[in-house]
């Protein structure tokens, strides 16, 4: 094999003759944090019915296995065995069968599910108390088509004409850690109430209980969630709300009616002034007897961009949007911003696809319900490891990029003392944050 080097042709030979060499070594930190957050722990205890003799493995510890699997860039049990051939980083890992065996009793037993997200709670309550909780938090609730590409139970035709499932997820903004999701079938409506209620109090349980009282909690989604019984829901619970609202003929009139002196700029993300957008308030000019008390609509127009299609509704080259919501803030600009920071959602559920949502891989639907719960613990592993030991880009890149820079590098192990020792490449640009990564996740406090 030839390659250039300084210019020149070079040739590489290939041995196998080298020592302690280690592929994914920067995965061992999010396994660190698993257990630095009480996530190991928590799985143990929760799952511990399910160990029938101490010699075997520890079915909560299969699990974090699997999920920091996952979060490694994994999509089926096959690939638990990065993990399992990194034995010197990652300690004695069971087997795709073992870990199928675990699987399948969580599935099959009542109740285990929820332990799973019991533990996930516990773990994040412990990761709050140490970075501190939220003020606000916002629960960004949407759903997605899923691609199955064989026969599997719950699968079914989808609004798209495709062919698989139609979870629906929910994610602190915040945070940007995953709260809850149920798997549905891929002829589950998009706008079906009862879904949206439930994804809404499972995300509220892994809310740690002695905080959610002092949090103010927006529920926020697109124009599925304008439903009355969602935002029923929202308003018995005390919890805000930020949806899309359908363009309606009486909508359409309302907007004709707003003179243009009324028309203010809208905000662009970081708070400054967009240069394509205008917003007003058009509350006083509907009907909305039907919604809670307290519901406003907000109204962003904004013109095409060079080579768009505008269709008939549109108004002189304008297109609309607009948001059905009761917070009582006055400032609508900031209103109309808020709910356009949701499209941070489909950014977690694209990640999410790369992190073992993509591939649903058995064909039991209940066994794939448990594969859901383990992306959105992976999901969180991400998100707590840059949230606990990582700064600046490194905090906030993808878990694409991320496991490029951080968790996919080679690196020497050698002992020395009893001390294992990863040697990483002089060279490698972030071979500081690594080692600075390491060090904060060993000096974070042990859960209680």
């Amino acid at each position: 094999m030839k390659v250039q080097r300084d210019g020149r042709n070079v040739t590489v030979e290939v041995r196998a003759d080298g020592e302690g060499v280690v592929s994914h070594a920067g995965s061992a930190l999010v396994a660190l944090i698993a257990d630095k957050s009480g996530l190991s722990g928590a799985l143990s205890a929760g799952l511990a019915g399910l160990r029938q003799r101490r010699s075997g493995h520890d079915p909560g510890r299969v699990i974090r296995d699997l999920a920091v699997m996952l979060a490694d860039g994994g999509d089926c049990l096959a690939d638990l065995g990065a993990v399992r051939d990194q034995d010197a980083l990652f300690g004695v890992v069971a087997s795709d069968s073992t870990a199928f065996r675990v699987i399948d009793q969580i599935a099959c037993m009542p109740g285990l599910l929820g332990a799973l997200a019991e533990a996930h709670a516990r773990a994040r309550a412990h990761v709050w108390k140490h970075t501190g909780a939220p003020e606000h938090v916002t629960i960004d609730v949407d759903a997605t088509l899923l691609t199955s590409h064989s026969e599997k139970e719950g699968a079914a035709g989808t609004f798209k004409g495709g062919y698989g499932f139609h979870p629906m997820l929910a994610y602190c903004d915040q945070t940007g850690e995953a709260l809850a999701a149920i798997l549905r079938p891929g002829n589950a409506g998009s706008n079906t109430a009862a879904d949206q209620i439930a994804v809404v109090e499972a995300a509220l349980e892994q809310i740690p209980a002695e905080q959610i009282e002092q949090i103010e909690i927006l529920v926020r989604a697109d124009t599925a969630g304008a439903t009355h019984d969602l935002l029923d829901f929202c308003r018995e619970h005390r919890l805000r709300y930020s949806v899309g609202y359908e363009l309606s003929e009486a909508v359409r009139a309302a907007i004709l009616q707003v003179p243009e002196t009324q028309w203010i700029g809208a905000l662009a993300t970081d708070g400054t002034p967009r240069a394509n957008g205008q917003i007003c308030e058009i509350t006083d000019l509907l009907d909305l007897g039907s919604w809670p008390t307290g519901s406003r609509v907000i109204v962003r127009r904004e013109r095409a961009h060079p080579g768009a299609q505008l269709s008939f509704t549109d108004h002189d080259g304008h297109r609309f949007q607009a948001t059905l919501t009761n917070q009582p803030d006055p400032n609508i600009q900031v209103l109309e911003r808020r709910h356009r920071q949701r499209a941070r959602c489909e950014d977690h559920i694209r990640n999410d696809k790369d992190t073992g949502l993509r591939n649903l891989p058995f064909r039991d639907f209940e066994h794939n319900r448990v594969w859901l719960a383990l992306v959105l613990i992976a999901h969180d592993l991400l998100a707590w490891t840059q949230r606990l030991t990582l700064i600046g880009e490194l905090a906030r890149c993808e878990p694409k990029r991320l496991r490029y820079r951080m968790l996919h590098v080679a690196a020497r192990l050698a002992f020395h003392a009893r001390t294992a020792i990863l040697r990483i490449d002089a060279r490698w640009p972030w071979r500081d944050a690594l080692i600075d990564a390491f060090a904060r996740a060993r000096a974070l406090p042990a859960p209680a």
